[in-house]
């Protein structure tokens, strides 16, 4: 029996997007969680008393501010080689738009795999073989499992491959591969990188993305870490996921039906992200919220989004310290029997226009044509960000318009309209 540790993506020193500009933020938490991620991996490691640990790419994040990222990495990495745990890694994209990287010496027991073409590393007392290529630049567009080699005969061959599979949402098609490629190889685990979401894409063989060890920006939710690989004497694989992060991101949503005021929203969702932290095995939190529902409080919620903004933020920074607000977005609407007071004549043809037009696809589309030239005066970064413009998104349309409506609808409701 042995064990190992499969992990990717640890982006070693980059930051958490956006965080550090506002107020109230967890600025130290940030700057080191990455490298706070990373020594948990080093310290799991000695604990379970791994025989090796094997990164599937993207140690780094580009290009070092400076030698201190790489100097983090070789006195973590002489950690693990004094436990007599050696590291297998493979360059994943980030890694090769790293130029610093390429002059700084490792410790004897970090093994980097060749980018030229696939290098084996047979661990003779395990009878363990470990399979891989690194990216030789920053886009690789072709699928380097292809030349793996066969598998080594009485061995318990591992491939390890930075790769975005068959295509994964919100990641560069860089190396891609099928699982029947890789079933054909006849491995025993395909340890993959790339994809920051824990996910087993197959059983038989394992082949398992690990995901990253550290959430950077919103679209990085739920626990990050490693997966801690047990292969018993017969040679069967069995993966436990571990979460390594120590800053984690959430978006989560808040139900302010009914509640009477804006205070006792905010009290709501005071009371939700405590809970949230609770559930959360008490790590620091960073969380979105979606305030829905049909509340009294709608009007007063609208009359001065930023200021609820703001106690909302205000209430989280209560809770220890521990969570903080990234971005509030309010889906609320007044009670139904207000909305119908209003429903006739020129203001209800407007509501029904507004439904129609955010469900409708050929209305969608005759809108995100209408908006293509002031698209192209938009700033790049606007569109650039995760949650830029996108006009040529209809689903995106869409829930702008249901975002519009509401608050639309109180500005029609507090000065009237002509009927």
């Amino acid at each position: 029996m042995f064990k190992f540790i499969h992990a990717a993506d640890i982006h070693l020193d980059s930051p958490l997007h956006r965080l550090d500009a506002y107020e109230g933020a967890p600025k130290d938490e940030i700057h080191q969680a990455t490298r706070r991620a990373f020594d948990n991996l080093v310290t799991t490691a000695i604990s379970e008393r791994v025989d090796f640990v094997l990164i599937a790419g993207d140690l780094y994040d580009g290009d070092w501010k400076d030698y201190s990222t790489g100097l983090h990495l070789v006195f973590r990495a002489a950690r693990l080689r004094e436990a007599g745990i050696p590291i297998y890694i493979v360059a994943g994209n980030h890694d090769a738009a790293s130029q610093i990287t390429k002059m700084l010496k490792l410790p004897a027991n970090v093994h980097l795999f060749a980018t030229d073409k696939p290098e084996t590393f047979a661990i003779d007392r395990l009878k363990v073989a470990i399979h891989g290529q690194s990216f030789a630049r920053p886009a690789i567009k072709i699928d380097l499992s292809q030349n793996y080699p066969a598998p080594l005969p009485g061995h318990f061959n591992i491939g390890v491959l930075h790769t975005c599979a068959s295509g994964r949402e919100g990641h560069e098609p860089y190396a891609p591969c099928s699982l029947e490629g890789l079933r054909a190889k006849d491995f025993n685990y395909w340890a993959l990188g790339h994809v920051h979401q824990y996910e087993i894409l197959l059983e038989d063989p394992l082949v398992v993305f690990s995901g990253c060890i550290q959430g950077r920006h919103i679209r990085e939710t739920g626990p990050k870490g490693c997966v801690l690989v047990t292969v018993d004497d017969r040679g069967r694989a069995m993966p436990e996921f571990r979460s390594l992060d120590v800053i984690r991101w959430l978006v989560t949503t808040v139900d302010a039906g009914g509640a009477e005021s804006a205070y006792d929203i905010v009290e709501r969702v005071g009371r939700h992200l405590d809970n949230l932290l609770t559930e959360q095995e008490g790590l620091p939190l960073i969380a979105r919220v979606m305030v829905k529902g049909e509340t009294p409080g709608h009007a007063e919620l609208l009359s001065d989004i930023e200021r609820w903004s703001n106690e909302i933020r205000s209430a989280a920074i209560d809770i220890g310290g521990q969570v903080w607000v990234e971005k509030i977005k309010f889906h609320t609407l007044p009670p139904a029997n207000q909305v119908t007071q209003k429903s006739d004549g020129a203001f209800g043809e407007l509501m029904s226009l507004f439904d129609e037009m955010s469900s409708n696809p050929a209305m969608l589309k005759t809108l995100s044509d209408e908006f293509g030239d002031l698209a192209k005066k938009v700033p790049k970064e606007l569109k650039s960000d995760a949650d830029g413009l996108k006009f040529d998104d209809l689903d995106w349309l869409s829930e702008i318009l249901n975002q519009v409506r509401p608050l639309l609808l109180q500005r029609l409701m507090g000065k009237g309209i002509s009927e």
